[in-house]
């Protein structure tokens, strides 16, 4: 593509060097630059790629889009407000704005993300039609596909309108159901797509590391909600505080659904029954009644089907092909995942108080009269320090005993970040409160500390098969090690 062609819309402030050159990719790591790319000068809270422009001409980079104009280089350099901001729109172009063809879904939230993308991937496919999927796993091109590795839960931009094209020429999939996150919308990493379709969860305290205040966190995820245009839907959970705030952003002509248990909501569940064999109730919807039987568990497995089951019949696809698809899954990698039956043992990628709270509920519905509950969990670092004592609060409250321990402590003190959960703590009593920073070691003191009528929570990693130290990452699986401590258990 001509430089020309691929600025054709673009907002830009000025031409530096111009010359009509052609462009066979997009950049903003100097590293990865290859021959007739367009270098993007991305501009960070720690580096920023302007500084790097040479590198990358000297990688084969022919043109730079830029904030400011950079001496001493003779390549043309496109002038634009905000790079960060405007790399989709280029992107979006490159690719010739793959969104346009596909019915992409997108689902937004603090919690239940994964799993709502991925019922929603399964009904479509019950109804006979292909579903790729985006999000903090990788993405896949059926239920049935092996992942592929993401870096972040929504892609930057050029990938992520890679991918799209990819999906829709090679793969010849036409239905996209895609995670979006709050660091993605605010960073406009999707921007250029169309969402035929937008999905919230819920918003409870995450990532203020990021937005500082929980306003600003809901203007984010608001922003994939008062972009939609006509003939796309909003499917929105009414019970949750913000739900009727995220009702008022979708424009007027966009479809709307709300689904919930405590509200009067288009799509309801009633008569809810939880037991170790997974959740049971009654579907409410359109004045008719459907009775649910799932494999998967708890109170927000429950909001996750509604919101999934809201979104077919925003589609126009069946009940009855949307509750087959729903009732034959087995549940997500790393959400509510059982690796041993005696002590029963879950694997859990709840990391924020809310989450921990609704996985706690649940742990709690399934634990023995005769049997305690166990949480181990600890928090990350370099993130948001508010919810630590929150979380260590909610973990005593509820459980019968906690094992604190470390996250991915990434550059901070692993001790200091448990210090700052055991402030929210009443006692420190150790006979309930245990210490102990190794991640790994914390797991295989569970095996001295549960008996086979006791329910096991190992909290915050789920799927992640590393974990963040302050020199480097290593490999690490809650479940490979839980599994390794329980060999010999009934599982």
């Amino acid at each position: 593509m001509k430089l020309d062609e691929l600025i054709e819309y673009l907002k830009y402030k000025d031409l530096i060097n111009f010359k009509n050159v052609e462009i066979s990719g997009i950049s903003y790591n100097s590293k990865t630059t290859k021959k007739g790319d367009i270098f993007v000068c991305l501009v960070g809270e720690h580096t920023d790629g302007h500084e790097y422009a040479q590198l990358a001409v000297d990688s084969g980079a022919v043109a730079l889009l830029v904030e400011r104009k950079i001496e001493n280089i003779n390549v043309p350099q496109v002038q634009v407000q905000s790079t960060k901001y405007q790399i989709a729109d280029i992107a979006d172009r490159f690719y010739s704005s793959p969104s346009k063809g596909i019915n992409l879904i997108g689902v937004t939230g603090t919690n239940g993300k994964t799993t709502v993308t991925h019922l929603i991937q399964k009904i479509l496919e019950e109804n006979n039609q292909k579903c790729a999927l985006i999000g903090t796993l990788g993405y896949k091109l059926s239920s049935t596909s092996e992942y592929r590795n993401a870096k972040h839960t929504t892609p930057q931009s050029p990938e992520l309108q890679a991918t799209l094209r990819m999906i829709k020429d090679i793969e010849k999939i036409d239905n996209v159901v895609m995670e979006v996150s709050s660091h993605a919308l605010e960073q406009n990493r999707v921007g250029g797509c169309r969402f035929n379709g937008a999905v919230f969860t819920n918003l409870t305290q995450d990532h203020l590391d990021y937005h500082i205040t929980m306003e600003n966190y809901f203007k984010a995820k608001a922003l994939l909600f008062n972009r939609l245009s006509e003939d796309s839907f909003a499917v929105i959970n009414i019970d949750d505080e913000y739900g009727e705030r995220f009702l008022a952003e979708v424009p007027e002509n966009v479809k709307k659904l709300t689904y919930g248990v405590k509200k009067q909501a288009d799509v309801m569940a009633k008569n809810i029954n939880f037991s170790t064999s997974g959740a049971e109730f009654t579907l409410v919807t359109s004045g008719s009644e459907y009775p649910v039987s799932l494999h998967m568990n708890g109170m927000f497995s429950v909001y996750n089907v509604l919101a999934s089951i809201a979104s077919s019949i925003a589609m126009g696809i069946s009940i009855d092909v949307a509750l087959i698809a729903l009732q034959n899954v087995r549940g997500v990698a790393g959400r509510f995942e059982v690796v041993n039956k005696r002590p029963l043992v879950i694997v859990d990628y709840a990391h924020t108080p809310d989450g921990l709270e609704n996985v706690l509920k649940t742990a709690r519905e399934i634990t023995p009269a005769n049997g305690k509950l166990i949480c181990l969990f600890g928090c990350g670092g370099d993130r948001d320090a508010t919810k630590r004592p929150k979380m260590g609060a909610i973990a005593q409250k509820l459980a019968d005993r906690i094992v604190i321990t470390s996250d991915n402590p990434r550059s901070e003190d692993p001790q200091q970040i448990i210090t700052d959960i055991i402030a929210g703590l009443k006692s420190v009593d150790p006979e309930i409160v245990t210490v102990e920073p190794d991640r790994g070691e914390a797991i295989a003191m569970l095996k001295t500390i549960a008996n086979n009528n006791d329910v096991v929570l190992i909290a915050g990693k789920g799927h992640e098969n590393y974990q963040i130290l302050k020199d480097k990452t290593i490999h690490f699986d809650d479940r490979e090690e839980a599994k390794k401590v329980f060999a010999g258990s009934v599982i």
